[in-house]
């Protein structure tokens, strides 16, 4: 197959493409290499791309976009480029709808004129908002989002219905939850607690400590997506499109991370207690039930194993002495279970 996968540069989009192109596909990446967060990073992370073809290319370029259609011929599209950031949408309305809805409307409308197979999409678990029934599942309302990030991200998802409907274009959201791992974002709760860790310096906890997530290692996040790139719904005749929750389906609360990441970079942590941002959610968990029932698969990767390999890489790219990677637990039996929440509400 040729494969597009767009936000290549960035954490799941640089993983995604790498396992492609390993596996014998034709595997186009592109990003516009935006500074969002820093250059060096995205650029590290295509220095390490083996096989892929680099565009640097704005989705929100419609011409730059057709020419590389047309010249391509691509067969199946991942997307997940976009402006991310939740409290970053507050402060800078304009960058998400110019990426995540023109952008995104750019990409419908080629992948519908040259005849793209199947169309995977980056939804979000923000889509959700402060939602108080636990766990999220695909069929739960989500027209309250809490930032203008989820906003556009339901957007995308009724976008693609509607081409899906109107013109046939098989496409399938993927709503990610926390997504953590090496080279991940530096702007995620991951990645600024253990760099100020590794510098003594204090961590912001915010809303006092009452959060959690439903962190996922981005291993399990590309098996999913590349498990999904063959099955493109509507095969009944249904309208082509579908939806489903990316994650672990486990939350753990964001306190018990901490503690993790102190015990794996051997550092106690200094810590503020803030409140609530603007935006932000109180919890996440994510019911994969529809995941696994399309893909046969299960997450693998416990959260002690991934941090310790998440700490591992940072150590390394920062220059630290690396520390010895266990092996990956197998995985336990039965049902996702609450871990640690503390006084968090469900």
């Amino acid at each position: 197959m040729t494969i597009l996968v767009t936000g290549a540069a960035g954490f799941i989009g640089f993983h995604l493409a790498n396992r492609l192109a390993r596996e014998g596909h034709r595997v186009v990446a592109l990003d516009n290499l935006n500074d969002y967060y820093a250059v060096s990073l995205k650029k590290a992370r295509l220095a390490q791309l083996e096989g892929p073809h680099i565009e640097t290319i704005d989705v929100a370029d419609l011409p730059a976009l057709e020419a590389l259609f047309a010249r391509e011929r691509f067969t199946r599209v991942v997307h997940l480029a976009a402006q991310a950031g939740v409290r970053h949408s507050v402060a800078h309305p304009h960058e998400y709808g110019r990426s995540n809805m023109i952008g995104f409307l750019n990409i419908l409308d080629v992948c519908t004129r040259f005849d793209v197979e199947h169309l995977l999409y980056a939804s979000s678990s923000s889509v959700y908002g402060r939602q108080e029934t636990l766990p999220f599942r695909e069929s739960d309302p989500v027209d309250r989002p809490a930032s203008l990030y989820a906003a556009s991200k339901r957007a995308n998802e009724m976008m693609a219905y509607s081409y899906a409907d109107l013109h046939r274009l098989p496409a399938t959201g993927l709503r990610f939850f926390t997504v953590y791992g090496p080279w991940g974002r530096p702007d995620m709760a991951p990645s600024l607690f253990a760099e100020r860790l590794m510098r003594g310096e204090p961590i912001d906890i915010f809303n006092h400590g009452q959060m959690a997530r439903d962190f996922t290692f981005v291993d399990d996040i590309v098996e999913s997506i590349v498990r999904l790139i063959p099955k493109a719904p509507g095969a009944n005749g249904e309208t082509p499109h579908a939806i489903y929750n990316v994650g672990r389906g486990e939350p753990v609360s964001l306190l018990s991370f901490v503690e993790l990441l102190e015990r794996a970079l051997g550092v106690k942590a200094q810590k503020r207690f803030k409140p609530m941002q603007p935006g932000d959610v109180e919890r996440t968990w994510a019911d994969t039930s529809a995941l696994q029932a399309v893909t046969g698969y299960r997450p693998q990767v416990s959260l002690e194993v991934g941090i310790e390999r998440f700490v591992d890489w940072i150590k390394r790219y920062h220059g630290a002495p690396s520390s010895t990677v266990k092996a990956p637990r197998q995985p336990q039996s039965g049902g996702p279970v609450m871990r640690d929440l503390h006084s968090v509400r469900v």
